[in-house]
């Protein structure tokens, strides 16, 4: 990936931080999916006072783009922090990086870990999930 669209996912999920829901962790999360097509789909955390229904902000870009029809997708950028002030990474959760290999090919989908442009980190699905369980182990 260049670092141009780098920054520029890295510039959308930032944004996407503003729009949490999360009155109970207080911890924003915002993400930016490229799909193959180049078009990019946002998403944001959001909380649910019995939890469970609780969802990623991973997760809400990537049925924003499913609900549209899009199959296919590059990368993923996320951001988050404690009341949306970014001084770490913040890694999918198990739930994400299995809706990750239900669409994505776990070798060159793209994952982005970022605080800012000048700070990231880029790994592969495969990377964060190794030996993952995917459409590729019933076919």
């Amino acid at each position: 990936m260049e670092k141009k669209q780098i920054e520029e996912m890295i510039d959308l999920a930032i944004e996407q931080l503003q729009y949490s829901y999360v009155p109970y962790s207080h911890f924003h999360v915002g993400a930016a999916l490229l799909a193959k097509d180049g078009l990019y789909y946002t998403g944001c955390n959001i909380e649910n006072a019995a939890y469970t229904p609780t969802n990623c902000a991973e997760r809400t870009a990537f049925f924003k783009a499913i609900s549209e029809g899009v199959r296919e997708f590059d990368a993923i950028c996320i951001v988050g922090g404690k009341d949306g002030v970014l001084t770490e990474y913040a890694a999918p959760c198990g739930v994400c990086r299995q809706v990750m290999m239900e669409f994505c090919d776990p070798k060159t989908f793209k994952v982005i870990l970022a605080v800012s442009k000048e700070q990231y980190d880029v790994y592969t699905l495969e990377e964060l999930l190794p030996q993952g369980f995917g459409p590729a182990n019933l076919a």
